[in-house]
């Protein structure tokens, strides 16, 4: 048993009761002695109004309800003498919890004893010490996301501490999302500036270099002004589907509203394979679709999807030519419709990967209409894709490249 369990509050009470009991009938054997004393001197003046008081009280309630009361009495005022110390600490205990209830948690209690009032002081300290030493974490941290550091992270706590650090931590990483898809947006719409104005000078200096040497008649007869004027109009075809795939984009990443109806992949992927044979023919390719199953059911807007798809078709047809064939595959798995166009072209570097989806991203790193179209075409296929809840990959390598888009199976 050690020092704290033997100085209990319990056992502090009890030895104040036998304590008090014991002063008491000490008291009360003084006081009857002295009564004794009182009434057997002889008569005098001073001492007649004692020993008529001492013979009234025992003639009216008798010598013990006389003792009683005085003892009880006695008793009570010894006890409440005693307490009065653990009365004071408990006052001051109720004072400090006011305090900490008001928000002062830099107070702390002296610890004076060394039972369950002592314990009590010293947890409440260590209670205040904690609080006090989190909210002061807190305000830190408040103060430097404040000043921008948005990283800084607010170590957690327990109890509602911890759930007030974590949503700070919260707000502050959402806060500084916006902050970088802001700036992200913000350099997004200067690199889509860029490439516009880059795409549409090249064609314009074209058409208005050509168009000047007709206006300043700089030109030798009939024929090579007509050349001079059909390459400004191919000029001119190039401008207009720059253009028109630039609006087709914007309007797709701003939210153009679709129009859902369940579609059938297979026969919208051999629809689509038919209206491809001239290109096919003209590039000396043959285009082999497989399904693994009659019917791929979806929901998507059928004259965005058919975009997409062309987008990938056109792709597959221009760098893929020397390998002579363009398979599509379409089959379905895991409450996911896949469709597959593969072409046996050139390998595209693993560093382009990443960027192929880019807005005017290009493999050869160049600008030039003769080695790509405008740079939108699969920008504008993974919009249509992501605008349906699919995804869009590629994967590459010396034998050959797969673009493989994905999307959720309708009623599943």
């Amino acid at each position: 048993m050690n020092m704290k369990r033997l100085m209990s509050l319990r056992l502090k009470f009890l030895l104040v009761a036998v304590g008090s009991f014991l002063l008491t009938v000490s008291t009360l054997f003084i006081c009857h002695q002295l009564a004794a004393y009182i009434l057997e001197l002889p008569e005098s003046p001073f001492v007649s109004p004692f020993r008529w008081a001492i013979r009234e009280v025992i003639r009216q309630i008798g010598s013990v309800s006389a003792m009683a009361i005085v003892g009880i009495v006695v008793f009570v005022m010894i006890y409440m003498w005693l307490t009065r110390g653990t009365t004071r600490y408990l006052k001051e205990l109720d004072q400090t919890l006011v305090e900490v209830g008001l928000g002062r948690f830099d107070v702390r209690i002296p610890v004076r004893t060394s039972d369950e009032l002592g314990n009590m002081a010293e947890n409440l300290n260590r209670a205040m010490e904690g609080l006090h030493s989190s909210l002061r974490e807190i305000t830190s941290g408040l103060e430097e996301i404040a000043e921008g550091r948005l990283d800084r992270k607010i170590p957690l706590q327990t109890g509602e501490l911890a759930r007030v650090a974590e949503s700070i931590n919260h707000m502050a990483d959402r806060l500084n999302r916006s902050i970088e898809e802001e700036r992200l947006a913000e350099r997004s719409k200067n690199d889509l500036i860029t490439g516009v104005s880059h795409d549409l000078r090249t064609p314009l200096t074209s058409i208005l270099g050509f168009l000047k040497a007709i206006e300043e008649d700089r030109y030798k007869d009939e024929t090579e002004l007509r050349y001079y004027v059909n390459i400004a109009y191919e000029k001119s075809l190039d401008l207009k589907k720059l253009i028109d795939q630039l609006f087709e984009y914007t309007r797709i990443r701003n939210g153009l509203p679709l129009k859902l109806s369940e579609l059938d992949l297979v026969g919208f992927i051999c629809q689509l394979a038919e209206e491809f044979v001239p290109s096919l023919e003209q590039a000396g390719m043959v285009c082999r679709v497989t399904v693994d199953r009659m019917e791929v059911p979806i929901l998507a807007d059928g004259d965005l999807l058919v975009r997409a798809f062309e987008n990938l078709m056109s792709n597959a047809i221009q760098y893929g030519a020397e390998g002579k064939y363009v398979d599509v595959q379409v089959d379905a798995a895991e409450g996911w419709a896949s469709v597959k166009f593969t072409n046996y072209g050139e390998e595209i570097p693993s560093s382009s990967l990443p960027f192929l989806f880019d807005r005017f991203y290009r493999v050869e790193g160049s600008r030039s209409k003769s080695t790509g179209g405008t740079g939108l075409g699969l920008a504008i296929a993974k919009s249509i894709v992501e605008v349906h809840e699919g995804q869009i990959s590629v994967t590459s390598n010396p034998q050959r490249t797969v673009f493989e888009a994905r999307f959720p199976l309708a009623g599943v």
